[in-house]
């Protein structure tokens, strides 16, 4: 047999994972001492070396001189021990060299399962070191194959990593196909009998937030502090963001120049509305913006029952509530209360004070103008049809997308095209000349479109 040739193929095994030199000879002993124990029994002991330089390896086993043995892996008779030199005592130590050529194929098998066993667990260990304290990171592969709506990833990071995004962390509205770059957040790292399994997640709002630390410096920095998220995946994202220094403003720097720090971020998830809000402790404060792009009149809370009740004019009631409910519901997810929300008709005939929609906020730098569609430069077919259809002003088609204009009787492809393109040149921050003219899907908490 030749030694050489197996122990450089033991070597390979191990010096394939990039592993220390002193690491890859550790193991070459820890399988040739499985071979040993294949062949001497489990018990045995032995003293491996192995030659740096040449590679070559002395093997001895050891043995102590007993009277009477019980364990023949460790122990030889003193009978037997003095046919090789009568100069032994009981409790001797008999040295038997071994040479490594005179393993036969099941012990070789042996060393080699070991040190694949040592090398895999290695791996294992490895994977949690890194991963365990990551969760929340936003990493790059490639969708190596896809099993039953489950995508297996291929990390560029960590190649021999079990990485999966389950179909239930997928945005419904994404399709990816093997070989194709993506980006994800590590949502956890779990245990299963094959080792550690990182699970990642386009769909969780970890993600959204991961995206906004990758765009924005001023969050990476720990400057600009994401403090909620709420997101409905594949429709809507609120965030709240809170500036540890008086001279930035959180939302401005979550934007962008024109846009385009939330555009990146909005491009990522597929057109996904973003919605940026001025983080704040009162809940009353907090609820009046995460309401937005709609005006809220007044808004009263219980904080025993943690409930806020917010009343909006009835041109805001829709705005606030949103299609199928989504910007109140999102609101609450965000604030954290349930939000009681009311029309001011509605809220009149509770026998509430309607003198409150008198004292209009004042968060000014939160509020909206509105004006009638006539004003916009659309086709007046394309504004038969609108109005037809129940949308008289800007803001009853402030929060449409592509496919609800399409819905429109009369409203044709290139009409819906200019009306969008419309909608994100004038849905500007005003408050904010940095983030003025901000391109895309996001809005901010003074109710316009940041674009």
């Amino acid at each position: 047999m030749d030694t050489s040739r197996i122990i450089a193929a033991l070597r390979d095994v191990a010096a394939a994972k990039n592993l220390e030199p002193e690491d890859v000879n550790e193991l070459i002993r820890d399988g040739i001492h499985a071979g040993l124990a294949r062949i001497y029994g489990a018990t045995v002991d032995a003293e491996i070396t192995i030659d740096d330089v040449t590679g070559a390896i002395d093997i001895v086993v050891l043995k102590r001189v007993v009277e009477t043995v019980e364990d023949p892996a460790a122990e030889v008779s003193l009978e037997d021990a003095r046919w090789d030199d009568d100069t032994y005592e009981t409790g001797d130590v008999m040295e038997l060299p071994v040479d490594f050529s005179t393993f036969g194929r099941n012990a070789v098998m042996a060393a080699r399962q070991r040190i694949v066993l040592r090398v895999r667990e290695g791996e294992r260990q490895r994977i949690r070191d890194e991963y365990s304290g990551r969760v929340g990171d936003l990493l790059s592969g490639e969708v190596q194959q896809i099993e039953r709506g489950k995508l297996v990833l291929l990390l560029n990071r960590s190649r021999e990593a079990e990485a999966v995004i389950p179909w239930k962390e997928q945005n419904y509205r994404e399709r990816f196909r093997q070989g194709e770059s993506i980006r994800a957040v590590l949502k956890k790292v779990e245990e299963t009998p094959k080792g550690p399994r990182l699970v990642f997640s386009r769909a969780d709002p970890l993600f959204v937030a991961a995206l906004f630390k990758l765009e924005v410096p001023e969050i990476y920095q720990g400057i600009v502090e994401i403090k909620e998220l709420a997101r409905e995946v594949g429709g809507r994202t609120k965030i709240a963001v809170h500036s540890r220094d008086d001279s930035i403003d959180p939302v401005g720097a979550c934007v962008g120049l024109r846009g385009s720090r939330v555009q990146a971020v909005v491009s990522e998830l597929g057109g996904e509305r973003i919605d940026i809000v001025p983080w704040h402790p009162e809940p009353e404060v907090f609820a009046r913006r995460a309401l937005a792009p709609a005006r809220v009149a007044k808004v009263v809370s219980d904080p025993a029952r943690q409930v806020v009740t917010a009343v909006v004019d009835e041109d805001q009631l829709s705005l606030a509530i949103g299609r199928n409910g989504q910007n109140v519901r999102l609101a609450s997810q965000l604030i954290g209360w349930q939000i009681d929300l009311y029309g001011s008709r509605e809220w009149m005939e509770k026998g509430a004070d309607m003198s409150i929609f008198a004292d209009q906020t004042d968060d000014k730098a939160y509020e909206t103008a509105d004006f009638p569609l006539s004003e916009l430069s659309v086709e007046e077919s394309t504004l038969a049809a609108l109005k037809a259809a129940g949308y008289d002003s800007f803001l009853d088609i402030i929060d449409l997308d592509r496919s609800d204009l399409l819905a429109v009787e009369g409203v044709t492809e290139e009409a819906a095209a200019a009306l969008l393109a419309l909608i994100e040149d004038l849905t500007v921050v005003d408050s904010d000349p940095v983030a003025a003219g901000a391109a895309g899907g996001a809005e901010t908490a003074d109710g316009e479109d940041a674009g």
